[in-house]
Order: C-alpha cells, then sequence, then structure tokens
C-alpha cells in the first residue's frame, strides 16, 4: 500500500477533499441559485472531517516500516515494497564506474550483491578477456576465480565474438555500437545462513549491434540468474551461478526503433546501482 494510492482513495475528487452536495429545487449549479440548509452544511463538515482522518490514517501507516520478511504479500498479492522503507541497513556503496561493495551481512545484502553481480554478468565487459578478469575478481569467490576465469574463455572465443557481429577482441567495429545490458526487476532469496546464501535474480536483457547494416540488431529477452553467495573478506561473493529463460512476459505492440535511436539511448542513458 502507498501513499499516493490510500490519497486517491479517500478523497472525494483526485484526493482533493472536495464533496458534491445536492441543492434543494432541481438548481443543477453547485455555486448558487439555491440556499443550502443547515443539515447540508453538517453533512459538508462531516465529511470533510472524514476525508481528513483517513488522510492522516493513511499517512501514519506509509510512514510505519515495511515488512521485512521477503516472502510477506500485501492484501493485492503482490511482494511487500518493504525495500523502500527505512531497514536501518547501511546501504551499498558505489563509485560511477565501478561495481558496487560494501554489502550488508544479512539476506538483504546478498540480494543486493545479486543484483549488481548480474548487472556487471551481462555487460560488455565480459567480451574482452582484459575487462573480464577484472570483473571476476571482483563479483567471484578468491578460491573459483582461476577456475572460472578459464572455463569462460572457453566460451568468450574470438569466432563466438565474430558471430555477434563484434571483432575478435569483443570491441564493436566502426560505425556499429555494440548493446550488452541486464537490468534485475526483482531478487528472491531461496536459502540463507550467516556464511552462504542463495538469490534468484529475475532479470530482462538487451543484446546486439546497433548499426544501419547490422546483422545481429539488438534484441530482448527474460531470464532468471540463480547465484550461490559466499560471505567472504567482508562482502558476499559469487560461488556459482546458472541461469534459466523466463519468467517472460507477452510482447507488447511496440514499434521497434531504429538503429541511430537505440545506439543514443544506449549512450545516453546509464546504469543503475541496485541496492534492498
Amino acid at each position: 500500500m502507498s501513499l499516493g494510492d490510500d490519497q486517491e482513495g479517500s478523497g472525494g475528487y483526485g484526493g482533493t477533499g472536495q464533496t458534491r452536495t445536492h441543492l434543494p429545487g432541481g438548481t443543477t449549479d453547485p455555486y448558487g441559485g439555491a440556499r443550502r440548509t443547515g443539515r447540508s452544511s453538517s453533512r459538508s463538515l462531516v465529511t470533510v472531517v472524514g476525508v481528513v482522518v483517513l488522510l492522516i490514517a493513511a499517512i501514519a501507516f506509509a510512514n510505519r516500516g515495511g515488512d521485512d520478511s521477503s516472502s510477506a504479500k500485501s492484501a493485492g498479492g503482490q511482494p511487500n515494497t518493504s525495500a523502500t522503507a527505512p531497514t536501518g541497513t547501511k546501504p551499498v556503496q558505489s563509485t560511477p564506474g565501478t561495481i558496487p561493495t560494501g554489502y550488508a551481512h544479512d539476506a538483504q545484502g546478498a540480494q543486493s550483491a545479486a543484483a549488481n553481480y548480474a548487472v556487471a554478468l551481462g555487460s560488455t565487459a565480459m567480451f574482452a578477456k582484459t575487462t573480464r578478469d577484472a570483473l571476476l575478481q571482483t563479483v567471484i569467490t578468491p578460491t573459483r576465480v582461476a577456475a572460472l576465469e578459464a572455463a569462460l574463455d572457453q566460451a568468450y572465443t574470438p569466432e563466438f565474438n565474430e558471430t555477434l557481429g563484434l571483432n575478435s577482441d569483443g570491441s564493436a567495429p566502426a560505425g556499429y555500437t555494440f548493446v550488452s545490458r541486464t537490468s534485475p526487476i526483482g531478487t528472491k532469496v531461496t536459502q540463507s545462513s550467516a556464511t552462504d546464501t542463495t538469490v534468484d535474480v529475475w532479470c530482462g536483457g538487451l543484446l546486439g549491434l546497433a548499426g544501419t547494416n547490422s546483422t545481429n540488431p539488438v534484441t530482448s529477452s527474460w531470464f532468471t540468474i540463480t547465484m550461490k553467495l559466499e560471505w567472504t573478506g567482508d562482502t558476499w561473493k559469487i560461488v556459482t551461478h546458472s541461469q534459466k529463460d523466463g519468467p517472460s512476459p507477452v510482447p507488447g505492440d511496440d514499434k521497434a526503433s531504429s538503429a541511430d535511436e537505440m545506439a543514443k539511448a544506449v549512450e545516453e542513458y546509464g546504469g543503475f546501482t541496485y541496492a534492498r
């Protein structure tokens, strides 16, 4: 429940607190033509007072701390938006151009870490070995870095990059903009303890080359990443991660943007830091 919803539902017209008074004599003019009786005025006063009381109650309810339980449901069956309520947990630390760090040692901090790591693992940095290795050092638990580097070297080969229309080193050809972005939609803890936590991250993604003659235009996808995290070195880091398709919504009727519009959007719109 949000304050905006309560305000809109409590007032007579758009939450303004205005009331409609039916006048005697059949006149349609609400501001003149007939004199209101004392009884009508009393009813109006009672209605206004009632609206004010409801608004005060709504504000008090909205300012009350949300439910910290990740499994709590609202009356409408949706997860409660407790992430926006004051929790007392220090928010994630971030520096522009780097992967956020400083996650809290609890399930909430693990969800923040998983969401930000999903963004990193779905970025263009994964397609070039130098930036990929630096990224893995940040998000993967130290004992697993070497093995994962070797595995990803076998996956992100020059041949694979070329199938995407990229240069063999993972860079975009001249005149094209390479797009690879992951946007978390929500997170869910499936297992939690003081030392390790498993988090599902539901994501939307963009991948492709934006350019006039691109044979691999930017397309969207939906998928869920499951990460097992462990607490090491005063932060959460990935032990293992896997990905599966969906849940996927029904595609809308949106008209696809031109290659120039897509390239411009990617250059102008920055990403987000995610924190519960």
